[in-house]
């Protein structure tokens, strides 16, 4: 537009000053504006493009491959395009990075009629997550660089990195039945020493569990029924809070909590038992089905005057303010661990309920069979007597603290101790195989 204007007024002042030779150069300015407006339109109306990524789940440390294929569909050749595939700038800027790009993910090439070329790059994952991998970022524009046009193009694809899974060297969480009566859905552990009742027989049941006055008083066989000792499988309830992350740590704290979390889970599949989860983190995947991202695939972007502005709109917003917890309720089975570790992946730090206001508002989703397993970043005293509250509806409760320097976090330890609850310090990941050894010792 600034060219226009520029020749518009070239043109008048020579025809006002009856300059000739100014005049025919204002014409030729014109008219070479006006050819580049149409070649610069018609370029980028048959570009297209389309994203081959085979795989949409990995682990981390994995490596995989994208190619994106540039098309253009018009007889005439197109001189220049800059083609760019999106990836979000945080996962790339953070120090760490969650990703790593081996290869070129943005190029300027030169795209013949009726042919196509290629834009290839590794992804290495770095940490989990769940990224958004385009869309693509095409930039054209005629011979002389006075137009250019940006195009969105291709549907992103959503990328979820799992977790690492850290081996466990023992589970003693299983802790001893609370004081009140309590129904447990999975009665796995019994303890001999404590008859609850008596049956009948039933086809199957040992001898050591026959009731022999029973059954010589009424003539029939009856087996004893004994109560169960301890509490079967945990409930993790994450503390996601980003106030209780400092930058200072992160992301090796948030990490740090989410590896815990999954090697918990993964412990408890591993041995038969159930396993849940209750989180004030924001879901990733939540966040885009009620946001979206911003631009529909094909459109062309006149508002756009740099590259900085066409990427911002391909990118996807993130409100951080999600007051509904996330749940999954505590199950057992290989369904519900590749629910609960999906889940993982796709946690993010969030500004929303507090830990206190998270066990107020889904104390029903956890359920009074399975040990309450906390982790936290830190525990201010409405935390720990929320926890503490816990403890004392008769829920067994235990307390996983990602302190990095123990030192620091004595306070906490003793808001905790405080509460009757029992304390784990987890500075590292190395810690986490070693922070539930005890009962695989004895």
């Amino acid at each position: 537009m600034r060219w226009v204007v520029a020749a518009g007024l070239l043109f008048l002042l020579a025809l006002a000053l009856q300059l000739g030779l100014l005049v025919f150069a204002a014409y030729v300015l014109i008219g070479v504006l006006g050819v580049s407006w149409l070649l610069a339109r018609s370029w980028t109306q048959h570009l297209y493009a389309e994203r081959r990524l085979v795989d949409q789940s990995a682990e981390i440390n994995d490596a995989l491959d994208v190619a994106v294929v540039i098309r253009n569909t018009g007889p005439l050749p197109i001189p220049w395009v800059v083609a760019e595939d999106y990836l979000p700038p945080a996962a790339l800027r953070q120090r760490p990075p969650r990703l790593r790009v081996e290869g070129k993910r943005l190029r300027v090439m030169l795209v013949w009629g009726r042919s196509s070329t290629r834009l290839r790059y590794t992804l290495v994952m770095l940490m989990r997550g769940f990224y958004q991998v385009g869309p693509v970022i095409l930039e054209g524009g005629d011979l002389f660089g006075l137009y250019r046009r940006f195009r969105v193009e291709t549907h992103p694809h959503f990328l979820l990195v799992y977790p690492r899974l850290v081996p466990l060297l023992g589970y003693d969480l299983s802790s001893r039945r609370p004081v009140g009566e309590i129904r447990l859905t999975h009665r796995l552990f019994e303890d001999p020493t404590r008859i609850a009742g008596v049956r009948e027989y039933q086809q199957g049941d040992p001898l050591n569990r026959v009731h022999w006055k029973a059954t010589a008083r009424t003539g029939v066989l009856h087996c004893k029924i004994y109560e169960p000792s301890t509490i079967a499988g945990g409930t993790i309830l994450l503390d996601f809070r980003r106030e209780a992350y400092p930058t200072r740590g992160e992301p090796y704290r948030s990490e740090l909590g989410i590896t815990l979390a999954a090697a918990l889970a993964n412990t408890l599949y591993e041995m038969g038992q159930q396993f849940g989860l209750v989180t004030n983190a924001r879901d990733a995947a939540d966040r885009l089905r009620a946001e979206g991202w911003q631009v529909h695939a094909g459109a062309f972007s006149d508002a756009a005057h740099n590259r900085r502005a066409a990427l911002a709109q391909a990118e996807t917003p993130e409100a951080a303010d999600r007051l509904q917890p996330v749940v999954v309720p505590t199950r057992r089975g290989p369904e519900q661990f590749e629910l609960l570790r999906e889940t993982l992946a796709r946690l993010e730090l969030n500004d929303g309920l507090t830990l206190a206001e998270l066990v107020g508002e889904a104390g029903s989703s956890l359920p009074g069979d399975a040990t309450v397993l906390a982790i936290l970043a830190e525990a201010p005293p409405e935390t720990a007597l929320a926890l503490g509250n816990l403890r004392r509806r008769g829920y067994a409760v235990t307390v996983f603290l990602l302190i990095l320097d123990e030192q620091a976090g004595t306070l906490d330890w003793g808001r905790l101790l405080a509460e009757g609850l029992d304390v784990r310090h987890v500075p590292s990941e190395e810690a986490i195989s070693g922070v539930c050894q005890a009962m695989a010792l004895r």
